[in-house]
This record gives structure tokens, sequence and C-alpha cells, in this order.
């Protein structure tokens, strides 16, 4: 067995996030998962239950510094008038010292919620950002 490589952990100081393109290079955390729905199935005779796939769901969630009203800008106007905005968000974690990097395009993003004003005394400010989405693209992979 190989000898495992500390330096071959990729770093996420090296994430980025585009928002329909633009470089939101304030995002401290980023994540996005598929989770799959299944349905129990059941047979005469068996004691195990087994599992039918019905479809899959993609969320995630950002974490940004609090520099500038983005998310605001592209929500809060709309929202009041009964229009809720797409997104595509990329995400990339690119490590120069790792074995390569990851890149993800999520497409038909939602925002599940977005903070109109929150301030705490003495505290740097920041926004969790929590999304949704019906498709993605696995665009670069480590080998």
């Amino acid at each position: 067995m190989a000898r495992p490589n500390a330096s071959r952990v990729i770093n996420g100081t090296y994430g980025r996030v585009w928002v329909d393109g633009e470089l939101w290079a304030e995002v401290d955390t980023f994540e996005a998962k598929v989770t799959v729905n299944y349905e129990d199935v059941n047979f005469a005779g068996e004691g195990a239950t087994f599992k039918k796939a019905t479809g899959w769901a993609g969320e995630g969630s950002m974490t940004i510094k609090k520099i500038y009203s983005r998310v605001q800008r592209k929500m809060a106007d709309n929202v009041r008038k009964g229009i809720y905005p797409r997104f595509e968000i990329v995400g990339k974690v690119s490590d120069p010292d790792a074995l390569g990097s990851e890149r993800v395009a999520l497409h038909d993003v939602t925002l599940n919620e977005f903070m109109l004003l929150k301030f705490d005394q003495k505290t740097l400010g920041s926004e969790d950002i929590p999304f949704a989405f019906s498709d993605y693209e696995p665009v670069d992979l480590i080998a």
C-alpha cells in the first residue's frame, strides 16, 4: 500500500465561486450535494427492505463575508414582485500542491432564503446562503 502524502490533501483556501459568471471572492465556505430519494420496496418472503430510487435533490450552501449587498440586489425587489430569480453557480477548488482540481457547475439554482440585514457588535459580518439546484455538471475531477 502506498504511503499517504499529506501535501496532496486538497486545501479549501484555493476555492473559488462564480455566480452568473461573476467571481465572488468573498466566499468563505461552499458546499453542494446531491441527495438520492428512495422509496421502500418489500417482497413477500423477504425480511429485507429494498430501495427503489425515485429521483434526486440538489442542495447546498455558501457563507460569504459581508462586503457587498450582492444577494439582496439580486433577490429583494424581485421577490416582492413575485419573481424568483434563478442562477448558475460554478465552484472550483484547485490547490497547487494537490493532484488536481475539482470544478462543478450548478444549473437552475434557486436561493431558499436571503438575509435583509444582520449585524453583531464587534463581529465581522457574514451571510449564509442556502440554495437548491435541479441540474449539475462535474467539469473537473481529481484523477
